[in-house]
């Protein structure tokens, strides 16, 4: 089988070690082939994002933010993508209808610069992804 690498936002990775029935049978599916060719991706921006949500109560971790990560971190066929130079200039640069939330321009920069499909269920991030051709996948 040969799947697409997959890009999770930060709520689809979430989901998926949290909630797994949150996400559509499908995109479980499609992450789970690509885990086992190891070509699921996080970006470090995900991280911090948990971490803030966590710090605001609005999410609680088994063990706290650091714990949870390295578990989530730990499963096969996921890969760890870091905020490079080229990821920060391309999300400044990003073309309309991107909206200006930072954490979701340096996902969608992550995902053209690194050429992976986003996996999502935020409407604007899907939207900006039919009018650029940025390839997606609906959680």
């Amino acid at each position: 089988m040969n799947s697409s690498p997959m890009l999770l936002d930060t709520h689809v990775w979430f989901r998926a070690n949290v909630t797994p029935d949150r996400i559509r049978p499908a995109i479980r599916d499609a992450i789970a082939a690509a885990q086992i060719e190891h070509a699921i991706f996080i970006s470090v921006i995900s991280i911090w994002e948990l971490a803030m949500l966590e710090r605001d109560g609005r999410i609680k971790l088994r063990g706290g933010v650091d714990h949870w990560t390295r578990q989530a971190l730990a499963i096969h066929g996921v890969n760890l993508l870091n905020y490079t130079p080229a990821i920060a200039i391309e999300s400044v640069h990003l073309p309309p209808p991107m909206h200006k939330d930072p954490s979701d321009r340096v996902l969608v920069a992550t995902a053209r610069i690194e050429k992976l499909t986003l996996v999502t269920s935020d409407k604007a991030i899907i939207k900006f992804a039919k009018s650029t051709g940025l390839p997606y996948l609906r959680a």
